[in-house]
């Protein structure tokens, strides 16, 4: 039951932040030859999914460094923002001409867009091994299989947005949190953690889904 918890939260993230990588590749593989865009697709896809754990296992190194925890949870607040707000085009993506050329550009594309789920799955585990392990192996089927339709379910029900940017919010607060100096603060000024967690992620929510609102009525 320890492990189900963090569990569920690292297979919500993949869904929520793999669906653009998904794209990524289906775009970067549509002018090869149909028997040559599964070999890309696979290649670059565990390609990408290496250089994923390998960044993972350095982002934990580097959550054991004195700010990180505070550095991480601002970006992973910055993170949530951007899935509230961000208008996804996938048009631009280049397309690969050749094999070598469509496995480079998945494999490349992915581990920038990636950055941010590193974050997220390495916030969430808590230094926790398995649970990174269990959180890339997660994240496989859903870039391979379930772009197209994470994309539709997400625009058909936009409140699946909110609860994903709610997560990363209140875990991006657990993470400041765990910085010694934001922990000691907060104990010498009597604050609840759980009443400032509860208003770091409404205040995310309130600010994104207003500007959310403003771009999808540009």
């Amino acid at each position: 039951m320890e492990l189900l918890e963090p569990m569920l939260k690292i297979l919500l993230i993949n869904i929520l932040l793999s669906g653009d990588n998904a794209i990524v590749i289906a775009m970067a593989s549509r002018n090869l030859p149909e028997h040559l865009q599964k070999r890309a697709i696979r290649w670059g896809t565990f390609g990408a999914i290496a250089l994923r754990i390998l960044f993972v296992f350095l982002m934990i190194s580097l959550l054991q460094l004195p700010f990180i925890q505070l550095i991480g949870g601002i970006l992973l607040l910055i993170v949530a923002y951007k899935l509230l707000v961000d208008k996804h085009e996938n048009d631009k993506i280049k397309s690969g001409e050749s094999l070598r050329e469509a496995v480079t550009i998945i494999i490349f594309a992915d581990v920038i867009m990636s950055l941010d789920n590193v974050l997220a799955v390495a916030a969430v585990a808590e230094s926790d091994l398995i649970l990174v392990i269990a959180g890339i192996i997660l994240s496989i089927p859903i870039i391979l299989t379930a772009s197209e339709f994470i994309l539709k379910l997400i625009q058909k029900y936009p409140i699946i947005i909110y609860i994903g940017a709610a997560l990363l919010a209140w875990t991006a607060g657990e993470m400041m949190l765990k910085e010694k100096r934001v922990s000691t603060f907060v104990e010498l000024h009597d604050q609840s953690e759980l009443l400032l967690l509860t208003g770091i992620t409404a205040l995310t929510l309130i600010i994104g889904g207003l500007k959310r609102r403003q771009n999808l009525s540009t």
